[in-house]
């Protein structure tokens, strides 16, 4: 029998394997997590029971500086995940004085291994209703880290690995992420058809490791009702 965690339903995280669920009774979910940089903690968002996440103000990039990247600001539960289908509701606001190239970037990752390597897809709402259709089609976004960022993939493979979607600031979205061996597929608000499909994730099939939510640069994250379910 497998070794199985349950996370507090206070704020709707489940994790369930072998076809049976596991919850516990309420209590802190934020202890779960391991932390990469940023503040975690419970709150209410539009009237939901949510987590806040945050990074601090002086890790937010500057483009004079240095150039834009996806990196590890996340909080991660530290489950064996390979193949399955991880769940959650998410949200986002720019923070006051957000720079000009803030999406409101928001996500998953999975697969986190102990070298800090990890498969993501993220969402960029105010992409979506950009009056720009270049920055419309990178609504959502798969990335590896560390070796294939957004700015690689999207040289070496021209979206391939992101798309357009019909997405908001301070709107709750619901993800579902479908991961087997090589694939994956992005699902959103429930619609039966994939907003994205990746059928090479760059890590291989034999990657394994933890769940987190992800933030980035001027970013207030919130989510809600996460679900981890391996495949049996």
């Amino acid at each position: 029998m497998s070794v199985i965690k349950a996370f507090p339903l206070t704020l709707g995280i489940l994790l369930a394997a072998e076809g049976h669920s596991f919850g516990a009774s309420q209590g802190t979910a934020t202890t779960d997590f391991r932390l990469s940089g940023v503040s975690l903690e419970e709150t209410r968002y539009q009237g939901q029971a949510a987590l806040k996440m945050t990074m601090p103000s002086d890790k937010i990039q500057d483009p004079v500086k240095e150039a834009l990247a996806d990196r590890d600001f996340m909080a991660w539960l530290p489950v064996d995940f390979t193949d399955g289908t991880i769940e959650v509701d998410v949200a986002s606001e720019l923070v006051a004085g957000a720079p000009a190239y803030a999406r409101g970037f928001i996500g998953l990752t999975f697969r986190i291994d102990d070298k800090g390597r990890f498969e993501s897809i993220y969402l960029r709402p105010t992409n979506s209703t950009a009056d720009d259709q270049v920055r419309r089609n990178h609504s959502v976004q798969y990335v590896a880290y560390p070796d294939f960022k957004f700015d690689r993939l999207r040289r070496e493979y021209p979206e391939a690995y992101e798309t357009y979607a019909d997405l908001d600031l301070a709107r709750w979205t619901h993800m579902k992420i479908v991961v087997a061996g090589n694939k994956a597929r992005l699902y959103l608000d429930g619609k039966p058809q994939p907003a994205l499909i990746v059928n090479d994730l760059k890590l291989g099939a034999s990657q394994r490791g933890g769940v987190g939510i992800w933030l980035e640069s001027g970013t207030i994250a919130y989510f809600r009702n996460l679900v981890v379910i391996p495949a049996r």
